[in-house]
């Protein structure tokens, strides 16, 4: 064992580094989104949904940077990399509206001036719609309209779409029930 050790101490070491690095930034970024979203008052769900998608990347980022550390062989590191991208872009190509929509509720967490209980209107000339926002979801948000529909409009769509407040948190939450 203090063979490995003195061996490898160099790596041993950075990885430690890396571990820390990446523990104290997941920490500072957990407070801050939660922060974010304590000052924006948005819904915990959300905050929490932000956070594992963030805590995820960090923790991708990290593993790459150990793989480094170590000395993989890179051209063995990246047949196989390259090999899996090939199967998930055309996986993922089938699939590229959820990553929008989980783009979209990212972007919709830090920068949406509307807030669950707002009276929106959706600007589409096609199908205007108006309603009351009930949860804004990773993939969609849940609108109720006046005839009690539950109406469950894309991220994206939302993005694209021009959206006008009509009243600030005009439900309460026994409104939120869809009329079935």
């Amino acid at each position: 064992m203090e063979k490995y050790v003195f061996q490898y101490q160099s790596e041993l070491l950075g990885t430690l580094i890396c571990l820390a690095v990446f523990l104290i930034l997941r920490f500072i970024t957990v407070k801050t989104i939660r922060r974010i979203g304590r000052i924006s008052d948005l819904n915990q769900v959300r905050t929490r949904l932000v956070i594992t998608y963030i805590s995820f990347a960090l923790f991708a980022i990290l593993v790459i940077v150990i793989v480094l550390i170590w000395g993989v062989n890179i051209r063995e590191i990246g047949l196989i990399v390259s090999s899996i991208f090939a199967v998930l872009g055309v996986a993922l190509f089938a699939t590229w509206s959820v990553l929008s929509n989980i783009t979209s509720g990212i972007i919709l967490f830090f920068y949406f001036p509307y807030k669950i209980g707002d009276r929106i209107r959706i600007q589409d000339k096609d199908f205007p719609e108006e309603a009351i926002i009930v949860d804004i979801k990773a993939f969609n948000v849940n609108l109720l309209k006046e005839n009690g529909e539950l109406l469950i409009y894309p991220n994206n769509l939302l993005l694209q779409k021009g959206v006008v407040l009509i009243q600030k948190q005009v439900a309460t939450d026994e409104d939120f029930e869809p009329h079935l």
